[in-house]
């Protein structure tokens, strides 16, 4: 992936890009997209991995997102997790400090996890244990621009 355009981080619109994928493994029930940052706060010296976006139960079907898809606008049947803002969404990035990676994690279940209730991160990989038939990952990374001292 590269660099994140700011269009898709808090210097720009803060939509979600868009995302496209294909080849899902034959018994593919569902999958799980979860994007997160391991750099922060900080890249020299992270301290926890901040979530952006969760969403689960995408159909086995999909094999797209589109830009600034919301939660109206995602295929029928997905849900979505509480990202690190504690609300569902997606949240770009806002490093406060340095570039960091931003990893955007599609998973492919055997099965559908059903409703989870506000799941965060770990609810919903502790759901997926055992039920992962491939995964696929990309990375992008993204800094402000020179100048700017956004973060949050």
């Amino acid at each position: 992936m590269g660099d994140i355009p700011a269009v898709y981080t808090c210097d720009g619109k803060d939509t979600a890009p868009p995302l496209h994928w294909s080849g899902a493994p034959q018994g593919t029930k569902s999958f799980v997209l979860i994007v997160d940052d391991p750099d922060a706060p900080d890249p020299a010296a992270p301290k926890r991995v901040y979530v952006h976006w969760v969403l689960y139960d995408l159909p086995a079907s999909a094999t797209r997102l589109a830009e600034g898809v919301t939660g109206v606008g995602l295929p029928s049947g997905t849900r979505e997790g509480v990202n690190d803002w504690d609300r569902t969404g997606y949240g770009g990035p806002c490093p406060p400090i340095g570039r960091h990676r931003y990893f955007f994690k599609l998973s492919a279940l055997d099965t559908t996890l059903g409703d989870l209730g506000r799941a965060k991160k770990a609810d919903v990989e502790r759901a997926m244990q055992g039920h992962v038939l491939e995964a696929a990952e990309l990375v992008g990374t993204y800094q402000h621009p020179p100048g700017t001292t956004k973060g949050r």
